[in-house]
């Protein structure tokens, strides 16, 4: 039996401040367990009552003579604190903490929290809580409704988590009136045991889960998130899809940085990384939350008699629809959300032009005309879905005089279970078409209100599609040395630097594999052009200050220097241009380095977070990163597949695939150089931020050249506000 069993399909429950008084949560809770239906036996726990709702009331949980699995605590902290030692020596299995004033209160209240999870983890029971709305399970063998939600949701096969209370009896209203059915519904306030991770591996398990829907306000664990999820979604055992709406995208700004990858990344970044590296699909709002969960509850069934998920095995769409507008505005939104109007094969237009009046339109989307009915529908989709061009059909009906819903419905549910192609349906209005609405829900065909509605829930099917069939390359063999790297580190940090740049930062690099430059660091003009001579031009110089970071912003960076006396020129300028910049900046030097041969300018970067660890960064690079801002994240550790995605995510990626008569860029050595980054910064937990910029990149065959870098360590705090970097 698995430990959650307890908490969602209890035989027992005792509710353990049960209250005689209406409005009050103690009872309305325990009335809406006996009103919602209980299957198991339940026990209100009372010591100054003999009964609440005609139920005998105990004492003390302890006092019950019979098992309990299940106490359901409203209590206060202390009270708790003391109750839960009762429920544990009454041997209970699980418990749920509704009250609050714990963690999220501090001091005492975050104490006794603690010490309750400490009791119960010694004890081996399961806690949801504190602070939460409760537990709901619908299914007709269970029956519980352990919240003080009035509402039991109906039966279905979607589980729902969240970690706000409040939002959960605005999401049952909502589910109600759209007649959406839960299989499991819970909310899990303070996760001071079970958190999201325990959840989304019990309804991965649970036979009458299909879809996860999750709201998510923050996240307690990072990689093992990952990789636990991601085995959820896309693992040999019941790929199961995870849906998640997150609060706080606009609210959680960057960090001040000094990296352009620290200025870039934020909270956000993190969960967007998260979520795509674990295959979870992140919506907008609670709209598109019910209607992407429908999309992924639609399943077929197969000549075995099982049932399977429809999923499009490609982005090619057909639509159908009896009006040409709402057509359009489904052909608009079909482009926008990344698919493609599928082209019919000329024995598809000729079965259409067979059926179709002479006014209809043949090609895609298909207009059947305003007057169609049934069979005109049935004809038409069992063509263009018959179609090898086609991977799954957008039916759109508008309510006109001579529309009959029904039987159009009831069309398109015949089409649909001969194909394993998703046909998704989207009905305008609402009275004129209720009838055929409630038959394509009765047998599991999504249909939707408007256009744009379907044909984004048609896109998530098909991103979900995607991850489950995303290709799988053997990984890449690097051979890195990093004894001397972390020896490098140690002695910066020994001698109290935590800014690194070009100098020091090479050799860094160049232990994890990457190809850095001949450079130097001059103290005076004339040894400035020694150095150059002797490396051999054209040569680039930049500043080195500890006080500033962004060299070109100080006019501290020439390039393409040709002969001696150019850079001595160069020296001078560049120095004062650097004090007037920054008056109090401690000069070190100006770094003699030769140049690279040409190549596209990408970014890579790392910025270390608490809790989840490094978070790495690629884009389109050189001084417009953070204007044009397009780039990438993923959380480290990654490998060569993970890397590769995130090198193809950017809208950059056509450049590096050669772009007007450009050569292709060596993208593989972009692959190779992320995994390498992503192994330096978790071998090397010091380095809390990093940032190759612009890491050139040549043609196809040729490698890559680190052209600046600059490395943050963890080390002594921060300078003062005036010395500062900037953000």
């Amino acid at each position: 039996m698995e430990q959650l069993d307890a908490i969602f399909s209890p035989n027992s429950v005792a509710v353990i401040g049960a209250s005689t008084a209406p409005g009050k949560v103690g009872h309305d809770i325990f009335a809406n367990i006996l009103r919602g239906g209980y299957k198991g036996t339940l026990y209100p726990v009372n010591p100054n009552a003999y009964s609440v709702l005609s139920v005998k009331a105990h004492p003390s949980i302890t006092d019950i003579s019979d098992p309990i699995d299940l106490a359901i605590i409203i209590l206060p902290p202390k009270s708790t604190l003391r109750t839960v030692e009762e429920s544990i020596k009454k041997g209970v299995k699980g418990i749920v903490i509704v009250s609050a004033g714990f963690r999220e209160v501090g001091g005492e209240g975050l104490e006794i929290e603690n010490k309750i999870v400490s009791i119960c983890k010694a004890a081996d029971v399961r806690v949801v809580g504190p602070n939460c709305l409760g537990v709901i399970n619908p299914q007709p063998t269970v029956r519980l409704n352990a919240s003080f939600s009035t509402r039991m949701p109906s039966a279905g096969n979607v589980s729902f988590i969240s970690q706000s209370g409040a939002l959960c009896t605005a999401v049952l209203d909502f589910a109600a009136d759209r007649e959406f059915g839960f299989s499991k519904f819970i909310s899990i306030g303070n996760k001071a045991d079970i958190d999201e991770l325990d959840l989304l591996r019990y309804f991965h398990k649970d036979k009458d889960t299909e879809v996860i829907m999750l709201y998510l306000e923050e996240l307690r664990r990072g990689p093992e998130f990952i990789e636990v999820v991601k085995e959820i979604t896309c693992g040999d055992l019941r790929p199961t899809p995870v849906l998640v709406i997150k609060s706080g995208r606009t609210s959680a700004g960057a960090q001040a940085a000094a990296s352009h990858t620290g200025a870039l990344a934020g909270t956000e970044a993190v969960y967007d990384a998260i979520f795509k590296q674990a295959g979870i699909i992140r919506v907008e709002s609670i709209d598109e939350l019910f209607d992407f969960a429908s999309a992924f509850a639609y399943k077929n069934e197969t000549g075995l008699g099982k049932l399977r998920r429809k999923v499009p095995h490609g982005n090619r769409v057909a639509i159908v629809t009896n009006a040409g507008g709402p057509g359009i505005v489904a052909t608009d939104m079909t482009v926008s959300s990344g698919l493609q109007l599928a082209r019919f094969n000329e024995e598809t237009i000729e079965t259409l032009a067979s059926h179709l009046p002479m006014t209809a339109n043949l090609n895609n989307p298909v207009d059947v005309i305003g007057d169609a009915a049934q069979d005109r529908y049935e004809n038409a989709l069992a063509a263009v879905i018959r179609d090898e061009g086609v991977d799954g059909a957008l039916v759109i009906l508008t309510p006109q005089s001579m529309t009959n819903a029904l039987g159009t419905a009831e069309a398109i549910v015949r089409i649909a279970r001969r194909s394993h192609k998703p046909v998704i349906c989207c009905f305008m209005g609402i009275i004129d078409v209720s009838s055929g609405v409630k038959y394509l829900q009765e047998h599991g065909i999504p249909v939707y209100k408007f256009p744009e509605n379907t044909a984004k829930a048609f896109a998530a099917l098909y991103r979900y599609s995607r991850w489950l069939n995303r290709q799988h390359l053997a990984q890449f063999s690097l051979k890195h040395n990093p004894e001397r790297a972390a020896e490098i580190i140690k002695n910066s940090l020994a001698e109290k630097i935590t800014y690194i740049g070009e100098l020091v930062g090479n050799e860094l690099l160049s232990c994890y594999g990457f190809r850095v430059l001949p450079t130097q660091l001059a103290n005076s003009e004339n040894e400035a052009a020694t150095l150059a001579a002797e490396m051999g031009f054209p040569v680039a110089m930049k500043i080195v200050s500890r006080q500033i970071i962004h060299k070109s912003d100080a006019g501290g960076v020439v390039l393409g220097l040709e002969n001696q006396a150019q850079v001595e020129k160069a020296f001078r300028k560049i120095v004062t241009s650097a004090k007037t910049f920054n008056p109090k900046a401690d000069i070190e030097g100006v770094l003699i380095q030769q140049m690279a041969n040409p190549g596209e300018e990408v970014i890579l970067g790392a910025n270390r977070y608490p809790v989840f660890g490094p978070l790495l960064m690629f884009g389109v690079g050189g001084k417009f990163v953070e204007v044009f801002q397009d780039v990438e994240f993923r959380l480290a550790p990654i490998g060569r597949n993970e890397a590769r995605r995130m090198t193809r995510a950017i809208k950059g990626y056509k450049l590096l695939q050669g772009f007007r008569g450009k050569p292709k860029a060596d993208i593989e050595t972009i692959e190779r150089s992320l995994v390498s980054l992503s192994d330096m910064v978790i071998n090397h937990p010091e380095i809390a931020e990093l940032d190759i910029n612009p890491l050139l990149v040549h043609e196809e065959g040729n490698g890559a050249t680190v052209a600046d870098c600059r490395i943050i360590l963890r080390g002594p705090p921060t300078p003062p506000e005036s010395e500062a970097p900037r953000p």
